[in-house]
Parts: C-alpha cells; structure tokens; sequence
C-alpha cells in the first residue's frame, strides 16, 4: 500500500510517498481503507521539527490525522461496525499516519460518517470540528449574548467555530483578509473585521471570549481587548505557554485557555448532529495524494478559506 512517510525534519520536500505492507489488525482494532485525509497545521509543525518534546525524534515518521473512508476488517471483538461502513476518525496528532492507503484504529478512534458529507467533507470534520466544540462548549463555555472576538475566522477550527458560537446564541466579531469578508458574513458573523485595513490594537470595544486562530495575537496583546473577567483561547500547546498560562490564571481575572484536543464519543456525536442538521463544510482545494508536497506547500501558505484535503485516488 501507499504512505506517506519522512525520514528526517524538513519543509515539504521531505514527504515521501513509500511503498508499505497492509498492516494487521488485532481483535479490538478495525481496518480502514482510507478515501480522504485532510491537512492541519500541526501538520507541517510536527514534521518540520517544531515538536519533538511531543512527537519525538525518531524515524521514520508518518503524517496526517484526520481521515474517513470505509471499514475494511474488524476485529473479533468489535460489535459496533461492519465491513463496508463509511466512518471519520482521526488518529493521534503528535503520531499522525492517516495518509496511506489502510490505516488500523480503534472503535474509539472512529464515527459515522454523516449521511450527509462526502468522504472529502468528513475528512475534513475531526480536527477541526472537534476543536471548535472544545473551544467554544468547554474551554470559552460560550453563552447566549456574550461578545465573542474569533481571529482568523476562515481557516479550518474558525469556520466551525464561527458557526457553533452562533448556534449558542452569541454576537461573533470574525476576524480575516479581504477575502474572507464574504464568507464569514454567510456563516454569521455579526461584525467582520478585515485585517488588512483595521489594527486589532486599535479597537475600542471590549469582548467576554477572544478566541485566536492565527497563532498571531500573543495573550499579552489579547488583554487589552478582553473584559476584566474574560477568557482567551489559544490553539498551539507548548511547555512554555502551559506553564504561563497556569501560573496567570491562578492570579489574573483574564483567563488564558489553551486548546489540547481531547476526542470524545460526546464530541463526535455532536459533531455529527451539527453536520447533519445543516453545519457549512468549507474546502478550499483537494489534491491527489501524489501531489501531497504540493498540498502541504500550498496550506501552509495559509491563503485559503477552509480545509484543504488530499483523496486517496
């Protein structure tokens, strides 16, 4: 089977496409025959060596975490899937893998793939849709009438999120570039904020959740547009902004929150339920796998709105 693996830190250049042996499964595990992995930044963050404290230095190493496709194998303990059922699933971040032809997971890993999506759109769901509920449900707790700021509203996490703050009822201020004003005013942003004609330090007004995408707007710049009992949420874990953020919320009515996404069967279903009752699945572009350095170039770039994906053709 085809994967995509990497022998040593790099940029895109060092993906590889190699040829491996469909794995075996054991009596708890499925086998998937994968159709489409999507891309995330974390990505090109783990392969490019940024982190090793989480992903460790040993090769070679596997890329993608986000994937639907079909069952093709169980296991004999597995009761709740069948040879045949379409799922989405995602696989450890730090680890990734999901970009090969057959990938094996546990039941945990997996959900229904929603009647409603493509292979494509599922694939694109896990990461990022798990991240937005996280954010906006458990981390935020977002409620109805909060002033809710989300920075870098139209990539893959800020079009859920932007959606799913709106579902719970608050006013959302979508942050993003000229080309992103007409989407994030279709999923529901009350006020959009284009960056490249308004400073951020510039605004005047005060917001009870600001949510940051980009991994642009520092906590100590964030302060200044948060209300005194605020919280902010961050979306890239390290050693250093865990400790910073625990020591700061110990004394500091401003909350800093970092995301550390934690799948759930909870999770998923609420996924599934907000994709099958209506939620907007944005692709950007979908590559064929032999393009993969193109895929991850091209992302990283950051121009797009939505996910980019990779089918397994």
């Amino acid at each position: 089977m085809r994967q995509v693996m990497y022998s040593q830190f790099g940029d895109e250049s060092v993906l590889q496409l190699t040829e491996q042996a469909v794995p075996s499964i054991e009596k708890d595990q499925l086998l998937i025959r994968v159709k489409a992995v999507s891309i995330n930044p974390l990505d090109w963050k783990v392969y490019g060596g940024e982190m090793t404290l989480m992903s460790g230095s040993k090769f070679p190493k596997s890329v993608g975490i986000d994937f639907a496709g079909l069952v093709e194998q169980t296991g004999s303990a597995i009761t709740q899937y069948t040879v045949g059922d379409p799922v989405m699933g995602l696989l450890d971040a730090f680890k990734g893998g999901a970009l090969a032809d057959y990938i094996v997971v546990k039941a945990t890993d997996v959900a229904p793939k929603p009647a409603n999506t493509s292979f494509e759109q599922a694939a694109a769901l896990p990461v990022t849709g798990l991240s937005a509920i996280q954010i906006i449900d458990q981390l935020a707790a977002v409620k109805a009438n909060q002033e809710v700021l989300i920075n870098g509203a139209t990539g893959g996490v800020g079009v859920f999120a932007v959606q799913i703050a709106k579902k719970r009822g608050a006013r959302v201020t979508a942050v993003v570039s000229t080309k992103g004003v007409a989407a994030v005013t279709a999923w529901g942003a009350d006020t959009v904020i284009d960056y490249t004609k308004q400073r951020l330090d510039q605004l005047n007004q005060r917001f009870d959740v600001v949510i940051d995408l980009s991994t642009k707007l520092p906590f100590a710049e964030a302060k200044r547009l948060m209300k005194p009992r605020a919280v902010f949420v961050s979306t890239l874990p390290s050693p250093v902004s865990l400790l910073s953020s625990f020591v700061n919320n110990l004394f500091s009515g401003k909350k800093h929150k970092i995301l550390i996404l934690k799948p759930t069967a909870t999770g998923f279903s609420t996924l599934t339920k907000l994709a099958e009752d209506g939620l907007q699945i944005v692709l950007d572009k979908t590559y064929a796998l032999a393009n993969v350095q193109e895929a991850y170039r091209e992302a990283r770039r950051g121009k797009g709105i939505g996910k980019s994906v990779i089918v397994m053709d």
